[in-house]
C-alpha cells in the first residue's frame, strides 16, 4: 500500500439566528438536570446525539447546518425551543432565594472544594458517589440561589471507560477530553489575557490555568496544569482523575488546596465560608493560613482564624480510605512554606499527626484546619467520630465535634420526566416547591394505583431497551452469536417488561459484597428459576484499575451469569455511568443494596430510586438506617460488630434469600384480578411519599446553611473584627490552655446522701484545682439520668456549676450548684470540668475533660 498522510478538519455549522441561543443552552450545565433540553438537541438527530456521549456543546459543533436550518423554520421545534427559553430565563432571572432565608448574607459566599463533580455523563471530570454528590450540591446551591462557587480539577482524562471480555475480566480505556467540546471557558483577567496562577513544587513553580463552567446560577472553577510553560510531568498533574502515585497524589491536591484558594484571591473572589468535601483540598487551610499571616498575623492566630470559617465533610468509613503521606514527602513540598511563614517542621507536622502513625493524614488536617465537621449519615456520622477520637483525645465519641448531616439527591436530576408529568397532573406545580414537605408528600395517593404501575413500567421498558442495547455491544464485541444473544435477553424484554428486575449497581469493592447474592447457589437456583415468577438480576459497576479484589468480583459475578442455571437470569452491563445510573435507577423494581456494616458512608443510589417508585432491599447501613421505617421496604439487619465475617455473611444472605422467596417475590407477583399488584404499588407510594422528601439534595443543602455555613459565616467575622482582635485572644487562651491543662483536677468538698425525697435541694461543692487558669475559663458540669436509660451520655440532663468568689486568692477555686432532681427512682450522676471560652465555636473542640 502507498504510503499516505491524513489531515484533519474539523467543519463547524453556522447556528441560524432564531437558533442562535442553543449555544447558551449547551455552554451551561442546567441541561444536566432539565431533560427537556437535552430532548431538544437529540430530537435533531438521535444518532449524532448519542454518538458525541450526549453533549450538547460537541452535537452543536458537528451537527449538520441543514438539520440546523430546517429546525429553525419547523413550528414543532421553534415552540419546544421557545419554551426551553422561556423556562431558562425564569430560572437564571429568579431573585429571591427559594425554598425560604438561607441564613447567609449577599456576601457570604461559600466556597465548595472537591477533587471531582459529576454533572452528567457528557463532563467527565469524575469517578462514582463522591462526585455525584458534589455536583448534586452546586445545582441545588443554584436552585436556591445561594452565593456559591465550586473548585475543583479539570482533568483531560476522567474516570475510565470499562469494558469486559467474555471471562468478565475488566479492562479500562482512557480517552483525552477536548476543552472545547466541553461547557467550560477560560477565565479572563483584568488584562484581557486567560487567569493563571503558581503554586510551589520542589525547585520549581506549576503554573495553574482556571477555567469556569456555568452551573445555572453558581460558576464552578477548574484548575489545569496541561500548559506549554510546565514541565511534562507537571502537565500531567491534571492529566487523570485519581491517576499515578502517591507523588501525583499529592501534587494534585496541592494543586486543588493551594491553586484554588489562589484562584479565588487572584479574581477577587472572598469566600466567608470555605468548603473541604472530602480531605483531598486540605492544603486550603495552609495557603489561607498563609495569606492571613501576610497581614501580620501569627500562625496560631491564623489557623484559628481560619478554622472557624471552614467546613469539612468526611465520606471515608474507614480508617485505611484517609489520605496520608510520609512526612519526608510533606516537608520536602513544603520546605518554601516553611521559610515563609517561619515555622518549625514540626509545628506543620502536628496538623497531620494521628496517634501510632508517623504519616501526615489529610483528615487530620481539615479537621484541626476547621471548626465545622461531619459525616455524611447517622451511622457514618458515629463511625467517623470513633475514626477520629484521637484529634479529641479526652472526649467521648458521642459528644466530640464530629456531626452528620445525611446525604440527600438532586430531585430535578434524578426523577424522571414521566413522574414529573404525573406529579404536575395530580399534585399540581407546586411539588417543585414542597420537596421538603413530608405531609404534602402523603398526597401520593391520591395517583390513581393503575397510573403508578403502568408509569412504573413504562420506565421499566425504557431501561430494558438500554440494558439490551449495552448487552448485544458487549456481546457482539466478544464474538458472540445472535441466538446466544436472545437467550440472553430473554427475560429484559422491553415489550412486555413483567419480570421481577432486581438492580445492583455500583463500585465493585470488596466491602460492598456484590457476592452476597451468590452464597448459596442453590438456594439462589431455587429463587430465580420458577417459570411462573421469574427473576431478573442486573449488575453493573467499575473496579477502580488498581482495585485487583474488586476486578475479581467482576469477574465472578461474570462467571456465575455463565452458568446454565443462571444464563439470562442474570446479566452484567459493562461501562456503568451517569447515563446507565439513571436508567437503573428509575427501571427497576428493586434496588439491592448489602454492604459490611457500617463502612457504607452514606449510598445515595437508593435515594434516586426510591424518588422513581422503586422499592429499596438493603442492609440497614448509610441511610437506610435512618429511611428504612419498616412500611416502605426491606431490610437486612446487619450481624454484630466483631462477627467472624465468614458466619456474618452467612446469615446475612440466608436473610437475602429469605426476603427475596418469602416476601418480595411473592408480593411482586400477585397480581389479582387488577392485572397489577395492589399491595405492591401500596409500599412503592410509601417508599415514594417516605424517602422524596427527607432525602432529596435541597433539605441537605438546607441543613448545611443553618447548622454549618451561616454559623461559619458569622464566627468568621466575630474572629476577624478589630485586625482579628478575638482570633489572636482565642488563640492566646488556648495556649495557656494547653500549657495548664495537665494540672488540672477536681475534688469533691460535699457528701452527699445516697437517697433523698422528691422535691428535696441538693447542694454539690467541687474543689477545682486550675494550675494558674481562672474559674472562668473552665465549666463544671454535673450529669444526672436514670440508671437503667445511661448507657449513653446523651441520654443525661446537665446542669452547670457557678464559680464561688475565691477568699484567700489560692490556685484552688469552688465551684457549686444547687439542683432539686425531677427524677424518682434509682439514679447515676457524675461531675466534670472542661475549658471554657464563649469564642468557642464547639463546646469541646479543645479535646480536653476531666471527670471526678
Amino acid at each position: 500500500m502507498t504510503p499516505r498522510t491524513v489531515f484533519h478538519l474539523e467543519v463547524n455549522p453556522k447556528i441560524p439566528r432564531r437558533l442562535i441561543r442553543l449555544e447558551e443552552l449547551a455552554n451551561n450545565l442546567w441541561y444536566s438536570w432539565d431533560r427537556p433540553t437535552r430532548t431538544l438537541f437529540a430530537r435533531l438527530h438521535p444518532g449524532l446525539w448519542d454518538a458525541v456521549g450526549h453533549n450538547p456543546k460537541a452535537f452543536l459543533k458537528r451537527v449538520d447546518e441543514k438539520l440546523l436550518a430546517e429546525a429553525a423554520e419547523d413550528p414543532v421545534f421553534l415552540a419546544s425551543y421557545n419554551h426551553i427559553l422561556s423556562a431558562y430565563d425564569s430560572y437564571h432571572s429568579e431573585p429571591v432565594r427559594r425554598n425560604g432565608p438561607s441564613g447567609l448574607g449577599p456576601d457570604d459566599l461559600v466556597a465548595y472544594f472537591c477533587a471531582e463533580f459529576g454533572f452528567h455523563e457528557s463532563f467527565p471530570i469524575y469517578s462514582g458517589g463522591l462526585g455525584i454528590l458534589a455536583g448534586d450540591h452546586c445545582k441545588t446551591a443554584s436552585d436556591m440561589r445561594l452565593p456559591f462557587v465550586g473548585v475543583g480539577m479539570l482533568y483531560r482524562q476522567g474516570y475510565f471507560h470499562q469494558t469486559l471480555d467474555n471471562d468478565g475480566n475488566q479492562h479500562a480505556l482512557y480517552t483525552d477530553s477536548d476543552f472545547d467540546d466541553l461547557p467550560v471557558a477560560p477565565v479572563i483577567d483584568r488584562d484581557g489575557r486567560e487567569l493563571k496562577v503558581s503554586v510551589e513544587l520542589p525547585g520549581r513553580s506549576v503554573a495553574v490555568k482556571v477555567w469556569q463552567a456555568r452551573v445555572g446560577h453558581v460558576t464552578l472553577y477548574l484548575l489545569d496544569t496541561d500548559l506549554e510553560e510546565n514541565r511534562p510531568d507537571d502537565r500531567d498533574i491534571s492529566h487523570r482523575l485519581y491517576g499515578g502515585d502517591r507523588t501525583m497524589r499529592l501534587e494534585q491536591e496541592l494543586v486543588l488546596g493551594v491553586g484554588g484558594v489562589r484562584a479565588l484571591a487572584a479574581m477577587d473572589l472572598k469566600p466567608a465560608v470555605f468548603h473541604i468535601n472530602e480531605g483531598h483540598a486540605a492544603f486550603l487551610v495552609l495557603e489561607r493560613v498563609r495569606m492571613l499571616m501576610g497581614q501580620g498575623l501569627d500562625f496560631a492566630t491564623a489557623l484559628e482564624a481560619v478554622a472557624v470559617s471552614t467546613v469539612f465533610t468526611t465520606h471515608t468509613p474507614v480508617p485505611a480510605g484517609h489520605d496520608h503521606f510520609s512526612d519526608e514527602m510533606i516537608l520536602t513540598y513544603f520546605d518554601w512554606y516553611l521559610k515563609e511563614v517561619k515555622i518549625l517542621p514540626e509545628e506543620l507536622l502536628s496538623l497531620g499527626r494521628t496517634p501510632g502513625s508517623n504519616d501526615f493524614n489529610m483528615t487530620a488536617l481539615a479537621v484541626r484546619g476547621s471548626r465545622f465537621h461531619n459525616g455524611v449519615s447517622r451511622i457514618h456520622g458515629e463511625v467517623s467520630a470513633r475514626i477520629c477520637q484521637s484529634l479529641w483525645p479526652q472526649i467521648e465519641p458521642e459528644e466530640n465535634p464530629m456531626d452528620h448531616i445525611t446525604n440527600g439527591v438532586h430531585v430535578p436530576t434524578f426523577l424522571f420526566q414521566d413522574w414529573a408529568d404525573v406529579f404536575d397532573k395530580f399534585l399540581g406545580n407546586e411539588w417543585r416547591s414542597r420537596l421538603c414537605d413530608a405531609s404534602f408528600w402523603t398526597r401520593i395517593d391520591e395517583i390513581p394505583d393503575h397510573l403508578f404501575w403502568s408509569t412504573r413500567q413504562s420506565l421499566k421498558s425504557q431501561m430494558l431497551y438500554l440494558v439490551r442495547h449495552r448487552i448485544a455491544i458487549q456481546h457482539f464485541r466478544n464474538h458472540g452469536s445472535e441466538a446466544h444473544l436472545d437467550r440472553l435477553l430473554k427475560y429484559a424484554d422491553p415489550i412486555n417488561p413483567h419480570v421481577l428486575t432486581i438492580g445492583f449497581a455500583r463500585r465493585f469493592v470488596t466491602y460492598k459484597r456484590a457476592l452476597l447474592l451468590f452464597h448459596d447457589l442453590e438456594w439462589l437456583k431455587q429463587i430465580v428459576s420458577d417459570p411462573e415468577r421469574p427473576v431478573l438480576f442486573i449488575f453493573a459497576g467499575k473496579a477502580h484499575p488498581a482495585d485487583v479484589p474488586g476486578q475479581e468480583l467482576i469477574r465472578r459475578v461474570a462467571e456465575f451469569a455463565r452458568m446454565p442455571e443462571f444464563e439470562g437470569k442474570i446479566l452484567l452491563v459493562e461501562n456503568y455511568d451517569l447515563r446507565l445510573a439513571r436508567r437503573l435507577v428509575s427501571g427497576v423494581d428493586v434496588w439491592l443494596n448489602n454492604p459490611t456494616y457500617p463502612q457504607e458512608a452514606c449510598g445515595t443510589s437508593g435515594m434516586k430510586a426510591a424518588i422513581n417508585g422503586v422499592i429499596n432491599l438493603s442492609v440497614t447501613d448509610g441511610w437506610w438506617g435512618e429511611g428504612y421505617d419498616g412500611k416502605n421496604g426491606w431490610a437486612i439487619k446487619p450481624a454484630p460488630e466483631g462477627m467472624d465475617p465468614v458466619r456474618r455473611d452467612r446469615e446475612e444472605a440466608q436473610t437475602l434469600y429469605e426476603i427475596l422467596q418469602d416476601q418480595v417475590i411473592p408480593l411482586y407477583y400477585d397480581r389479582g384480578k387488577q392485572g397489577y399488584p395492589v399491595e405492591w404499588v401500596k409500599l412503592a407510594k410509601r417508599s415514594v411519599a417516605s424517602i422524596l422528601p427527607r432525602f432529596n439534595s435541597m433539605r441537605m443543602v438546607s441543613e448545611y446553611v443553618q447548622r454549618f455555613y451561616a454559623p461559619a459565616a458569622r464566627q468568621g467575622a466575630i474572629y476577624a473584627q478589630n485586625r482579628f482582635e478575638n482570633a489572636k485572644h482565642i488563640a492566646a487562651w488556648k495556649s495557656r490552655v494547653r500549657t495548664a491543662w495537665p494540672g488540672v483536677r477536681l475534688q469533691r468538698l460535699d457528701t452527699g446522701p445516697k437517697r433523698i425525697q422528691f422535691g428535696d435541694r441538693l447542694t454539690f461543692k467541687v474543689a477545682a484545682h486550675l494550675n494558674g487558669l481562672g474559674p472562668d475559663d473552665v465549666a463544671v458540669e454535673l450529669l444526672i439520668g436514670r440508671t437503667t436509660q445511661t448507657d449513653r451520655l446523651s441520654k443525661y440532663e446537665r446542669f452547670r456549676f457557678r464559680p464561688e468568689p475565691s477568699v484567700d486568692g489560692s490556685d484552688q477555686h469552688v465551684y457549686t450548684l444547687d439542683l432539686e432532681p425531677d427524677l424518682c427512682g434509682k439514679l447515676n450522676y457524675m461531675i466534670r470540668a472542661y475549658p471554657y471560652h464563649p469564642l468557642l465555636t464547639h463546646p469541646f473542640e479543645m479535646g480536653m475533660m476531666v471527670w471526678l
